[in-house]
């Protein structure tokens, strides 16, 4: 499928590269030329876009997520995090089949793509399902593993990590990780680490989310989350933490010593009171940080348009400073950053050689005018209304309201309620 896009605005997120009027250009998965208008090259198009001056630009990256959780919307709400894990979400996934996973991670890759959302890192079970799931759709997605005290073998990471990191589908990718330090025993973290060490691999997990976690691990162990994973060894070859909210001073040297990503989930953290990550000074510190929902049982939605308005929001408030985490920083952190934290270099920018994971915004809205600044429009007046397109891998997934998947939206609705009223009542 090859296809050209012009007559269009264009925001490559390349370093230094404004807005430009122009074309975009796509041979199967992959962008080929992105730059000012041409006649089309002689070439032969399977489809070709007018896109009316509206806005193209790489599509956001939800660098954490928990895609099947979609079953737990609304059902577990205004709780302390260790009672809802424990009391509603755990008893509840334990009923989870694998025909159930991939209904709920269909649910869950229509919300985002109807907010421009064209990959995900996705912390969940019944992986075999997921990626089914992303396949049929054509969605993309990256496995972070979850083992924990719960479920799981080193043996089956290992295979986990051969099986999906060669997926023909060229959509599904893996990486190394485990639930959280409060969940995993000593044993199971260090055979993580020895796999680290073993294949050079990056390392992903939740830390430091709440007060109570941080306190309970420095009992356990005399140190803070943060240091004591690092002590065992990790992160010597890179990785990330999810949440990353509570630190102390000596957590930020370890993470810009190893480093680590930050993906920050603030309508997460602000629901289930976990407080607010110091994004502002992970950024003057030069940590590199991304933004990710969470799951849809603690966010509730699965809105990247509502965290870039939160991540600078807050910073502004917390730090009593209007110039905290400027507008073009929090839409590097939605796409750019979000790709590198993922593993997904090839999928950054809206750039020759590029998978072509992008998404159109249409500026003939209201929030969107007058087009004064068109980036800063997205971070403090977009919505998921001016999601106008949403393609990945070359593949239009999403326009104008209409989903282009491999079954009918009523069918994954139907299937999820089902889930739904049988594990929930």
């Amino acid at each position: 499928m090859n296809t050209r896009i012009y007559n269009a605005k264009i925001l490559t997120m390349e370093e230094d590269r404004a807005i430009f009027e122009g074309e975009l250009w796509i041979e199967g998965d992959t962008i080929t030329y992105a730059g000012p208008a041409k006649s089309g090259g002689g070439k032969e198009w399977d489809e070709q876009i007018d896109a009316e001056g509206n806005l193209v630009m790489p599509g956001f990256k939800n660098a954490h997520t928990h895609s099947a959780m979609t079953f737990l919307r609304s059902h577990a709400d205004d709780m302390k995090l260790d009672e809802w894990l424990n009391t509603r979400v755990f008893p509840a996934e334990a009923k989870l089949t694998d025909r159930d996973i991939y209904w709920l991670t269909k649910l869950a890759v229509m919300e985002y793509l109807t907010s421009g959302i064209t990959a995900m890192f996705d912390m969940y079970m019944h992986r075999a399902a997921g990626a089914e799931a992303a396949r049929d759709t054509g969605f993309r997605n990256v496995f972070c593993e979850s083992i924990n005290n719960f479920g799981g073998t080193i043996e089956e990471v290992e295979e986990d990590y051969h099986t999906y990191n060669q997926d023909e589908s060229r959509l599904v990718s893996y990486q190394l990780g485990f639930h959280a330090e409060y969940t995993t025993s000593r044993e199971l973290m260090e055979g993580i680490a020895g796999l680290s060490e073993k294949y050079k691999a990056p390392v992903y997990v939740h830390c430091s989310e709440t007060r109570k976690e941080v306190e309970e691990c420095r009992e356990r162990t005399g140190m803070t989350p943060v240091a004591y994973m690092d002590s065992l060894g990790l992160f010597r070859h890179g990785g990330g933490l999810f949440h990353g909210v509570h630190m102390d001073d000596a957590d930020f040297d370890i993470i810009k010593e190893r480093g680590l990503w930050i993906v920050t989930n603030p309508a997460s953290n602000l629901k289930l009171a976990s407080g607010i990550a110091p994004v502002k000074r992970y950024l003057d510190m030069g940590i590199p940080v991304a933004i990710g929902t969470d799951g849809p049982a603690s966010n509730n939605c699965l809105d990247m348009f509502r965290e870039m308005f939160l991540v600078t929001g807050l910073q502004k408030a917390v730090c009593d400073d209007p110039e905290a985490v400027p507008a073009m920083e929090v839409l590097k952190m939605a796409t750019v950053n979000g790709a590198h934290a993922m593993g997904l270099p090839e999928c950054d920018t809206l750039s020759a050689g590029k998978k072509a994971d992008l998404i159109m915004i249409d500026l003939m809205q209201p929030n969107m005018q007058p087009l004064q600044n068109i980036e800063k429009n997205i971070v403090y007046s977009g919505s998921k209304q001016n999601v106008k397109m949403t393609m990945v891998g070359g593949k239009i997934l999403y326009r104008g309201g209409e989903f282009f998947l491999d079954c009918p939206a009523e069918e994954i609705y139907r299937e999820a309620n089902a889930t739904a009223r049988r594990i929930l009542g």
